[in-house]
């Protein structure tokens, strides 16, 4: 609309200032270019700077909502499906589930010509200049160089730049920057700390899957690419994001005061040396929850739980430890025995789905 009349901002502000201002009645500017809203609408010497009594950025939907969109999959294909599509509507839409979730990401995905094959591609140029360095970047972190030495490695753009880049992806939460949920102020300021990740599932899913494979994806190789791309690399690509699923089932309990304790922040956790999928803990750092998550095809077994015990100690001595284990294939007989006999609680992927209601 401001592109077609560049006056438009103007001409509000003089309507709300002398005719609107004492009357009942609301306003409300709606639209999907987040930096033109946030630069030319909201920002700092544009006529409608301060006037908003309101402003609401819509994310997108969450795990137990989006997989409302299709009740006829088994809980399994839920996850997958919400790996692929996230929580877009306009996405969740483009997929039918009376088809196999294979036949749908080659009909709405991988298909030449369909709604979502080129809808990446639509948004970066809409948002961004320099299309081509920016999708370079994103590559690189779907394909895991998620530190910035290893972007910078990756796509050799000068480090200075690199940053600039990054932040602009930051800026329009394509792209997000996390820290170990340990992590304080100071930590967090340090340039060099910290992984990039990238926030939308479908980005991800299309970065990873159509961006590399596009040539022959327009040679209509749709098949092909899913069979020997997509198909046996689903579950390793599904495994990250099945952990933010654990961290959603989490946050519902923590919610309903269904943990041994309230936690205060929950995130991943690493150090030099270790990492772990998952932890929350107390403001006093007097109790920790940590969470290990498995999205394979053989169940938990003993030594994947030593390892998760070995990994993190308190400062504290007396701070307590909880462990929360999700499983897609569930638990060995020996991870059973030791859970009831510790702090041991088992998750398997239908007790995630037990409380969709949430």
């Amino acid at each position: 609309m401001v592109k077609g009349n560049n006056s438009i901002p103007s001409i509000l502000q003089n309507l709300w200032d002398s005719l609107f201002k004492d009357e009942n009645i609301m306003i409300v500017l709606c639209g999907s270019a987040m930096s033109f809203i946030e630069k030319e609408i909201l920002a700092e010497k544009n006529p409608l700077y301060g006037r908003a009594t309101g402003i609401l950025k819509m994310n997108e939907m969450d795990f137990y909502d989006a997989i409302k969109f299709f009740p006829k999959y088994s809980n399994i294909d839920k996850i997958l499906t919400y790996a692929v599509l996230g929580g877009t509507p306009h996405y969740l839409k483009q997929f039918d589930d009376t088809k196999t979730i294979d036949e749908n990401i080659k009909a709405s995905i991988l298909k030449r010509g369909s709604i979502l094959y080129s809808e990446v591609e639509f948004l970066m140029r809409q948002e961004l200049r320099e299309t081509n360095v920016y999708n370079t970047i994103i590559e690189a972190v779907a394909l895991g160089n998620t530190k910035l030495n290893d972007i910078y490695q990756k796509t050799q753009i000068d480090k200075n730049k690199l940053t600039v880049y990054l932040k602009n992806l930051i800026d329009l939460a394509i792209i997000k920057r996390e820290f170990p949920v340990s992590d304080g102020i100071k930590e967090q300021a340090n340039v060099q700390r910290g992984l990039y990740q990238i926030t939308d599932n479908f980005f991800r899913f299309w970065y990873a899957f159509v961006f590399p494979n596009i040539s022959e994806l327009e040679a209509g190789d749709a098949d092909g690419i899913f069979e020997y791309m997509v198909k046996p690399a689903l579950d390793d690509y599904t495994s990250h994001i099945f952990e933010g699923i654990c961290i959603e089932y989490m946050r519902k309990l923590n919610m309903k005061n269904a943990l041994p304790f309230r936690y205060t922040k929950i995130g991943r956790w690493w150090d030099k040396k270790n990492e772990l999928d998952i932890m929350a803990v107390d403001k006093d750092k007097d109790n920790f929850i940590l969470c290990e998550c498995k999205f394979k095809s053989s169940p938990f077994d003993m030594s994947e739980l030593k390892s998760a015990m070995s990994k993190f100690k308190p400062k504290k001595h007396t701070a307590k430890i909880y462990y929360y284990l999700f499983s897609k294939s569930g638990f060995t007989s020996e991870v059973v025995k030791m859970a009831d006999e510790n702090y041991i609680t088992l998750v398997n992927i239908n007790e995630i789905f037990l409380n969709e209601s949430y």
